[in-house]
């Protein structure tokens, strides 16, 4: 069982490390991760410390990593995985790793810089280029109206074409100004209403879409612009529409007035954008050739860089002695480990070269050790259920061993079916037989995560339903008849069919007498009493496995007092509570036991209610009459009443007796510390000249005690253990009404659903009618049922099982480790 079943035994040492050393050992160390360091430089600011320079040169390094790595995915270029999990580099390794990133990100920058002037100049010519080409029209009708100005009969539709300013200097012909520009189109309703109403109509807007979007130079989007040139008189006008263009950010073009300009600026224009469609090719080109050079090492990048900057983290919470050459570290450590975290130190010094080597040396200390359980990737999901009630404390008994098997058991007494049991079952195995790959695919999703990372609980979970479901004979809802049926009607009707609701005969010829070989015999599903005889059946069940859950958790209790060196625990806590837990439930799981075998068909009428007799037992009441009230055996009520006399017994026995002991001992704590200090002296020296940790105990006795304090608290625990103890067993009955209500809903799912389709509707409706079916049960059953189950369980684990013997009250061992860095790195990215 190893450490799963007690944590691993722990030991602080301090490490002396020559400073040209300490980082290649703090390396092979984090490479190893079986060690936890601890701060020795509590009262010190993070930017005080030695190497706060190191850790701002990495914080620098892999900001700029994260610039490639974001420019590498908007080109969506792949980046390629390593094969081996590179090595932390060595310090002097830093100044080529700055220089490598800061010509990256130089070039990166300086070639986006100029793609991105560029792209603008290539956006401002190819608005230019539609500019030339839409508003050749605009000009000559601009033109027409100009000539029309001349003619004096015109002149009343030019009012409504210029407004009043164009008649005026005694209605002679005045030139017109105008502007040209681009907009986005979405802004050119909104543009001419504003136009319109700030020059009152005295402005002549023409527009034309361009049909192909343009692309925006700072954001790489697609927009759809629209070109315009507008008309006025005026400086006045010329410079009411210039702030408005200005206000919706239309860019503005100088257009030539005459015909002969505008195409030789068109000319010029496309031969420009010729060439800058060469160099912006030759830009990308250079782009992508810098990009596809870091996306081969960026990965190795940022495990190397993660891997110094853990390193120097590290460094910063060592102390320096007096002569300024050597590092001190204080670590956490499992005793079995020190031999490899000492071939990790010599490594280390090798390493760089170091000519005085690491030294590791044990202390004794006081301080409580970090709980460290090892665990596996089938054992980890177990361990973090339990962890997630609270960390055992050191050297305690940890109930992950044996929620392996209790947990999904449980879970699968609630979900006892084999069908959807197979269903989980298959789920599971295809995550653990696929493991590798799916493990290798980062995602977010909270909710995969979960799952994947439960695997091995799941796939237990379903294995231990498909026993549950064939012992229930339950398979989506319907029996499997594979051992036949002990159940036969014998009775002769002649030519008379047989009567709906016919009723067999247990003491007659209707039953065989053979008990069905596994399970529960498939005539039952038809039967109109099925749940009275399951609610019986799973409702005992239910107190067996509770009670017998408890008892086990109360003697894992008497494993921690003894190991602990604790007598005193196990003559006024556990002798009572597994005397009381006998004396009322064992008693009770006797007598369910004796009804399974005493009782059969021919005294059903007379058989005992154990629920009533359990409170007349209490009650020292024995009616004889009815018969079901009646003694099971001879003798009854005096056994019955020795072990209610016993169990009320053994409350102030829990209450009083731990109390008085320590008070006996308290007036004895001269004797006793003397004792303490002569084991001290003798105690064991290991072979390197250390003294051992011993096991704690219960001999020290402090000097003053708070009486008042400790029997108030011992009341609590007394009243708790008495009443939670009735709680508990009641509250096990979750196993026979989630069963029952699992089965229920299973039952008429198929009953409401799958016999439409099965009722010969024909293939069209049966397919239909098997999908609503198939998702019902797998969002509804599965997924749902199934979330209660475990939640159920875990909530018998937590507190009714654990709650006998688990404290809960350590901490957890948080080695540092280069392997729990980078994938915590990895899971935020």
């Amino acid at each position: 069982m190893g450490s799963i079943f007690r944590s691993e035994e722990m030991t602080l040492c301090q490490l002396f490390l020559q400073s040209e050393a300490a980082y290649a050992c703090v390396s092979e160390l984090g490479e190893l991760g079986l060690v936890q360091f601890r701060d020795l430089n509590p009262d010190v600011n993070a930017f005080q410390r030695k190497f706060v320079n190191e850790v701002r040169r990495c914080d620098e390094m892999e900001r700029k990593l994260r610039f490639l790595e974001k420019e590498i995915k908007k080109d969506g270029i792949a980046m390629m995985t390593f094969g081996d999990n590179p090595e932390a580099p060595q310090p002097r390794e830093m100044i080529d790793l700055e220089a490598t990133f800061e010509k990256l990100e130089n070039e990166l920058r300086e070639v986006n810089t100029n793609a991105e002037a560029l792209k603008k100049t290539y956006l401002e010519l190819t608005e230019l280029k539609h500019i030339l080409r839409k508003t050749q029209q605009f000009f000559d009708e601009a033109e027409f109206h100009h000539v029309q100005m001349h003619d004096p009969s015109m002149q009343e539709e030019n009012v409504t074409l210029l407004g009043e300013e164009g008649l005026r200097s005694g209605g002679q012909a005045l030139k017109l100004g105008f502007v040209a520009g681009v907009i986005l189109r979405e802004r050119l309703p909104a543009f001419e209403r504003m136009l319109w109403r700030v020059c009152h109509g005295n402005v002549f807007l023409r527009q034309a879409d361009i049909d192909l979007p343009l692309e925006d130079p700072v954001t790489g989007d697609q927009v759809y612009k629209s070109v315009f040139i507008i008309f006025f008189q005026g400086d006045q006008l010329k410079t009411r529409v210039k702030k408005i263009c200005e206000g919706f950010r239309a860019t503005l073009y100088p257009c030539p007035e005459t015909p002969a300009d505008r195409r030789e600026m068109s000319i010029g224009v496309m031969t420009r954008i010729e060439d800058l469609n060469t160099v912006l090719g030759q830009t990308q080109d250079h782009r992508y050739r810098v990009l596809v050079a870091a996306a081969k090492n960026i990965k190795s990048w940022f495990v190397k860089v993660r891997k110094i900057k853990a390193i120097y983290h590290t460094l910063n919470l060592f102390n320096l002695d007096v002569t300024q050459k050597c590092l001190i570290a204080e670590c956490w450590c499992a005793c079995s480990d020190l031999d490899k975290i000492q071939m990790a130190l010599c490594r280390g010094t090798e390493l760089c070269g170091g000519s005085v080597p690491s030294i590791l040396h044990r202390m004794q200390t006081v301080e409580v050790p970090p709980t460290f359980n090892r665990t596996n990737k089938f054992s980890q999901g177990f361990q973090n259920i339990v962890d997630a009630y609270g960390v055992a404390s050191y050297r305690e008994v940890n109930p992950a061993l044996f929620t392996i098997i209790t947990f999904p058991f449980l879970f699968a007494v609630m979900f006892g079916d084999a069908g959807h049991g197979l269903l989980m079952t298959l789920f599971a195995l295809w995550m653990v037989l696929k493991e590798k790959g799916l493990a290798s695919e980062r995602t977010n999703n909270e909710i995969w995560l979960t799952f994947f990372n439960g695997r091995y609980i799941i796939l237990l979970m379903g294995v231990f339903s498909i026993y549950t479901g064939l012992i229930y004979n339950d398979i989506f809802s319907k029996a499997f008849n594979i051992f036949g049926s002990s159940w036969y009607p014998r009775a002769d009707f002649g030519n008379i069919p047989l009567p709906k609701l016919y009723q067999l005969d247990p003491n007659g010829t209707d039953y065989m007498g053979i008990p069905y070989p596994f399970g529960i015999d498939p005539v039952w599903q038809i039967s109109t009493n099925k749940i009275l005889f399951l609610n019986s059946y799973k409702m005992k069940s239910s107190v067996i496995l509770g009670v017998s859950q408890m008892m086990f958790g109360v003697v894992l209790s008497l494993w921690n007092h003894r190991y602990f060196k604790r007598p005193l625990n196990v003559i006024c806590e556990f002798v009572p509570q597994i005397i009381f837990l006998i004396a009322i439930f064992g008693y009770l799981v006797l007598l369910i036991f004796s009804k399974w075998t005493n009782y059969d068909a021919s005294m059903a009428f007379c058989a005992p209610s154990l629920l009533i007799m359990l409170i007349n037992m209490f009650l020292f009441k024995y009616p004889s009459e009815p018969c079901y009230l009646t003694n099971m055996y001879a003798g009854q009520p005096v056994i019955q009443g020795m072990l209610v006399v016993i169990a009320l017994l053994c409350i102030p026995w829990m209450l009083f007796a731990k109390p008085y002991m320590l008070y006996k001992q308290w007036l004895k704590r001269p004797t006793l510390m003397n004792d303490s200090q002569a084991a001290a002296e003798d105690g064991k020296v290991g072979g390197d000249g250390v003294v051992q940790q011993s096991q704690p105990s219960e001999i020290t006795v402090p000097e003053e005690i708070d009486f008042a304090d400790l029997f108030i608290n011992q009341a609590i625990h007394t009243i708790e253990y008495c009443l939670g103890s009735i709680s508990h067993t009641a509250s096990y009955l979750r196993l026979w009404a989630l069963s029952l209500a699992h089965a229920q809903l299973s039952e008429v799912l198929w009953n409401m659903v799958l016999r439409i389709g099965l009722g010969g509707s024909g293939g069209v409706v049966l397919y239909l009618v098997f999908a609503a079916w198939a998702v019902l049960t797998i969002g509804v059953l599965l997924v749902m049922e199934g979330l209660s189950a475990f939640l159920h369980a875990l909530r018998l684990h937590w507190v009714e099982f654990q709650s006998k013997f688990y404290s809960g009250t350590g901490y957890m061992f948080i080695p540092f480790s280069f392997d729990t860095i980078l994938e915590a790195a990895g899971a935020e990215d």
